[in-house]
């Protein structure tokens, strides 16, 4: 079993960056598949995007394409998501979770673990 922390979190400005960075604990860290999902006030928790266990693959929603940037680094627990370009539509708590499939799953009940989540405010 794993538990993530996620962090990074915070308000920026329209066009701006955030980094979001999510720690686990856990001996099983990498044999799960990693994904970072977002919920904004009044809609459904939605996939943003997510990375295999050997990072070889990785799937984006299409709102997210060519601004975020996912990646791991095993060795450290940790998954990354880089946040470029941001526009106040990106608002939302950001949620990391793991995943058991070996794909990269879209949808929330294929992920069993979940983090407390980390705010992200785009001012425009």
């Amino acid at each position: 079993q794993v538990q993530p922390v996620e962090s990074g979190g915070g308000l920026v400005q329209a066009g701006g960056s955030l980094r979001l960075s999510c720690v686990a604990s856990g001996h099983t860290f990498n044999y799960h598949t990693w994904g970072w999902f977002r919920q904004a006030p009044g809609k459904e928790r939605e996939f943003v995007a997510g990375i295999t266990w050997s990072g070889t693959s990785t799937n984006y929603a299409d709102s997210v394409k060519g601004r975020f940037t996912i990646s791991r680094e095993n060795a450290r627990n940790t998954v990354t998501l880089q946040m470029n370009s941001l526009k106040s539509e990106d608002s939302a708590v950001y949620y990391c979770a793991a995943s058991w499939i070996a794909t990269v799953p879209t949808t929330r009940d294929a992920y069993p673990y979940w983090g407390q989540g980390t705010q992200v405010t785009v001012s425009s």
